[in-house]
């Protein structure tokens, strides 16, 4: 007798082949049958009305110090998900051997609603934390070159020696055989932005021979140094001298010097997977990117020796002009300070969910100089108004794209629940299903299934998941085709979707009837 029975339900298997009807029968943490007349069960459950499919996996989201705090997962498991991807864009919750990656650390836990305290140091003992506390949907790692860097290099502004180098290359490996999936890179985010292509491609050699994933956060995706194009074509050699299978990161043009770009981003993928290269790409279905005031708008070279250096120039009347003059060139290129709105900022709650030009009045002070009067208290975090839908429906559409949400998993309750968070935490999975497959037909159900667990499980190697067949883990979410959609908006955020029905992690019910369970059934999905 099988544990649990899923009876009249629209099978989407997630291989993005027709949907089909049908029973699927899971017994412990294992889908056991799919067909029709499967036999009995402990519980059936009846999907009239409703889709069955793999649990949707999030291949690139910054829930690695969240899910520290708060481990159930709760933005996540109600979006469907039940597999969260951390350590991205070159930051990641370990490894922490140096004191400039602790001191982040520290900083990114106060952040997420801890205390500042990470009781960790290396992949191992991270993987082992989440899974001794408890955590509601699976847990895949990613490495953060920056990371590696910091605990390596700290905040320096140079290449590294012969002995760094071959010191990161030690970590990278330590990190993948303890049990990391691969290794990103925020080459637009000090201090990976510190590194040339040739450091990166000698640590990806090591991804590389290990079958890991490299993922990146491309240096440029305006105009700030290199240029959108000049900056996927930098990753993309590094796919070829490496030969790492590469994932770039939330493929995107962003501002309008590099609106109408989407189609010549999406013909070099397919020109470099022509040459026999392994490359894909992610996004999220949102017109807004998210970042911080030393993301958009800090130059790299003001960030050299960390937060303290930086914060010294802030007040150096000899650098502070120059630092003003490039504040403010990065705000026209972001289409000014009326397209930047606060999403974190804890010194000064009131500010969260206004714009950078608001508080700019409400100080007194320019954008440029009311940015760094922020700054020099806390960083702030911003959601930014500045991509153009037609490219992101045309990404959307690319068979060369999956999903991420490039969020956190969050609540409206709880340690995690503070600040005006982009809406990507709450809703980018049931957004992709409602928006650009229901409504406006970019993709086909089958498809945008597809993009959400077959395609990110091959891409991570996760040989069990992904697929609705016989032998796979029993992570399902079961959702209303008809009426699934996000509710979270730029001006509401905090708004738990619509549509999704029931969600099981390992076999575990963690979601049914829009109730969370206390069910905490999530695992640390190893590399290998």
């Amino acid at each position: 007798m099988h544990d649990v029975l899923f009876t009249n339900v629209l099978i989407v298997d997630g291989s993005g082949e027709p949907a089909f009807k049908g029973e699927v029968a899971v017994t412990g943490d294992e889908i056991v049958a799919v067909g029709e007349d499967l036999g009995e069960a402990k519980r059936t459950i009846d999907g009239e009305g409703r889709a069955l499919a793999p649990g949707f996996i999030d291949i690139h989201t910054h829930s690695d110090f969240t899910l520290a705090v708060d481990p159930r997962g709760e933005s996540a498991i109600r979006q469907g998900v039940t597999t969260d991807i951390t350590g991205q864009c070159g930051q990641s919750a370990a490894p922490l051997t140096g004191e400039d990656a602790l001191k982040i650390a520290r900083e990114d836990m106060k952040r997420a609603g801890g205390d500042g305290d990470v009781p960790w140091r290396t992949v191992a003992e991270y993987a082992a934390f989440l899974e001794d506390q408890g955590i509601g949907p699976n847990v895949g790692i990613m490495i953060g070159h920056g990371a590696v860097r910091a605990s390596v290099m700290g905040f320096a502004d140079r290449g590294p020696t012969e002995d760094e180098m071959e010191q990161m290359k030690a970590l990278v490996r330590q990190c993948i055989e303890e049990g990391a999936v691969g290794m990103t890179t925020g080459l637009y985010y000090a201090p990976g932005s510190y590194a040339d292509s040739d450091e990166v491609s000698a640590i990806c050699e090591v991804v590389k021979a290990m079958d890991a994933l490299h993922s990146s956060h491309i240096r440029d995706e305006s105009t700030y140094n290199v240029g959108l194009v000049a900056a996927l074509e930098e990753v993309l050699e590094i796919a070829r001298k490496s030969d790492v299978r590469t994932q770039i990161s939330h493929l995107k043009a962003l501002g309008p010097e590099v609106w109408g770009k989407a189609p010549e981003l999406l013909k070099m993928l397919e020109d470099v997977r022509a040459e026999g290269f392994d490359v894909m790409a992610d996004q999220y279905p949102y017109v807004a990117s998210g970042s911080s005031i030393t993301g958009a708008l800090i130059p790299r070279w003001a960030q050299d020796g960390g937060r303290d250096a930086l914060v010294q120039r802030i007040d150096d009347p000899e650098v502070r002009p120059k630092l003003l003059d490039e504040v403010r060139g990065n705000l026209k290129r972001r289409g000014g300070a009326d397209r930047l709105q606060i999403a974190l900022y804890p010194p000064e709650r009131a500010y969260e969910g206004k714009r950078l030009s608001e508080v700019a009045e409400t100080l007194g002070h320019p954008p440029a100089e009311a940015a760094l009067e922020l700054l020099r208290e806390a960083e702030a975090s911003f959601v930014c108004f500045v991509m153009e839908e037609a490219d992101v429906d045309h990404i959307m559409g690319s068979d060369l794209v999956m999903v991420g949400s490039d969020g956190r998993a969050v609540a409206v309750d709880g340690p995690t629940s503070g600040g005006h968070p982009h809406p990507r935490y709450f809703g980018s999975f049931p957004r992709v299903l409602g928006l650009y497959s229901r409504e406006k037909g970019i993709l086909s159900l089958e498809r945008a299934v597809q993009k959400m667990t077959s395609m990110p499980a091959e891409r991570l190697r996760f040989a069990d998941r992904g697929l609705l067949r016989p032998g796979y883990r029993a992570d399902l979410v079961l959702f209303d085709p008809e009426t699934v959609r996000d509710q979270a908006t730029f001006e509401d955020p905090k708004q738990y979707p619509v549509g999704i029905d029931l969600v099981m992690v390992n076999g575990t019910v963690v979601l049914e009837e829009g109730q969370r369970t206390d069910a905490l059934p999530g695992r640390v999905l190893r590399h290998g």
